[in-house]
């Protein structure tokens, strides 16, 4: 469920929406709520997202813990930590105030203080871990998104780096899906331009892979009891209404959200994009660009991101997505020509005289202007990676089949070589 709060006098300075905070804190006395569990980082922990999330609670007497030390892009190690937090306290809700790495991460300390017996590998995804169906009740959690990208507040998925094999995986199960998503757009004010742009990214190739995935009734296996098939499910009639909404409003306001963070009407309508965009890939699932990204962000050297105060190097999320979207969408068009050439005109281009054949170079010329635009890192290349570097970026791909085989089009370990090379420039 997601809710919207409404404010009719929105200014350029934050002002807390009390009376939203005051009415899910009344959502978690409803569900029988005494003990709640707080997550954030240490970067939002003093911003208004939490302080008023914070204040809501002590004025209702809600008995809480604050764990505010996630970590931005979280790791196995950092899962684990808030996980054993979560496990020697007896919570009975959860709430989640941050962006992607802090909603997946709560999502994980809830799981598994639900299922104290599990072994971390127990749920995460095959073929790293075992990939195990979820059968017990999780606590309720309410997410409080804080980035307009991830949309981990509608979807089932938990995202993690696994430092052993420098590569990203995850827990993906329709059980670790929010209880209740809290979407208010004053949230998204405080966040540097820089972001903005790498949270935009993400819902553009949310929308764009989820809309080129493979259709529904050609994914296998198809497992004939519910609780065995996969969350991601194809693309489908019903993913692609909001995986092509969400693509129009990353094309009208993803730039000016970017370029002034004052517009309220641009980051407010990139917050509901990123929803859109979560329901639509949250149900249809990813491909190419996501199983590609998760070596680029693991095997990171000595990138620092611009506007993220963190005390490690860092290929953010959504930059580590776009930066072969060009190069995926060049090679998935053939499966695909029209949805491929409708992207692209959503985006900007002129399709009325394109060839089906052309539609993957029109689109990836389109991205290219897109990113161009926004001054993004000239490929690979500009975040540190060098061709030798390729091999192994191909091998920590290569374990992402949950997300690389909804791709249109299969894929060699070639193929993934080629797609790697063609994105080390962009320009």
């Amino acid at each position: 469920m997601v809710q919207m709060p409404t404010h009719p006098e929105l200014s350029h300075d934050y002002l807390p929406n009390y009376n939203v905070f005051n009415c899910f804190v009344q959502d978690l006395q409803n569900l029988g709520a005494r003990n709640v569990c707080l997550m954030t980082d240490r970067n939002l922990s003093r911003l208004p997202p939490v302080t008023a999330v914070l204040d809501s609670l002590a004025k209702h007497g809600m008995k809480y813990e604050c764990y505010d030390n996630v970590r931005v892009e979280p790791t196995d190690s950092s899962f684990k930590a808030a996980i054993d937090f979560a496990k020697k306290r007896d919570f009975d809700a959860y709430i989640a105030v941050g962006g992607g790495s802090v909603i997946d991460t709560c999502k994980a300390a809830n799981l598994y203080a639900c299922h104290p017996e599990a072994e971390f590998l127990d749920f995460v995804n095959a073929p790293i871990g075992k990939g195990k169906p979820i059968t017990g009740s999780l606590k309720p959690l309410i997410a409080v998104p804080t980035t307009a990208g991830t949309g981990s507040e509608t979807t089932g998925v938990a995202i993690f780096d696994f430092e052993d094999l420098k590569a990203k995986t995850g827990i993906a199960n329709r059980s670790l899906r929010p209880t209740l998503g809290m979407i208010d757009p004053l949230h998204t004010l405080h966040m540097p331009a820089q972001v903005a742009a790498n949270s935009g990214f993400d819902v553009l190739c949310h929308a764009l892979e989820s809309y080129t995935a493979l259709p529904y009734n050609m994914r296998s296996p198809c497992p004939d009891n519910p609780i065995s098939r996969p969350a991601y499910q194809g693309s489908n009639p019903v993913s692609d209404v909001w995986a092509r909404h969400a693509l129009h409003m990353v094309a009208k306001y993803l730039k000016r959200a970017v370029r002034d963070p004052g517009d309220v009407e641009a980051r407010s309508s990139m917050h509901l994009a990123s929803v859109f965009a979560g329901i639509g890939f949250g149900n249809a699932g990813v491909h190419l660009c996501h199983g590609m990204s998760y070596p680029i962000a693991g095997n990171v050297k000595n990138h620092k991101a611009k506007g993220y105060s963190v005390d490690h190097p860092l290929v953010p999320h959504g930059l580590s997505v776009v930066l072969t979207s060009p190069a995926v969408f060049a090679f998935t068009a053939s499966m695909c020509p029209e949805r491929h050439l409708e992207a692209a005109e959503i985006l900007g281009a002129d399709v009325r005289n394109v060839k089906r054949e052309d539609a993957g170079c029109v689109l990836a010329d389109t991205l290219r202007n897109f990113l161009y635009d926004l001054e993004v890192e000239d490929g690979l290349a500009a975040i540190g990676y060098v061709k030798e570097d390729i091999p192994t970026l191909v091998k920590g791909t290569i374990p992402q089949e949950r997300v690389t085989k909804l791709a249109p089009r299969s894929h060699t370990e070639e193929d993934l070589t080629d797609l790697f090379v063609a994105s080390m420039k962009l320009y």
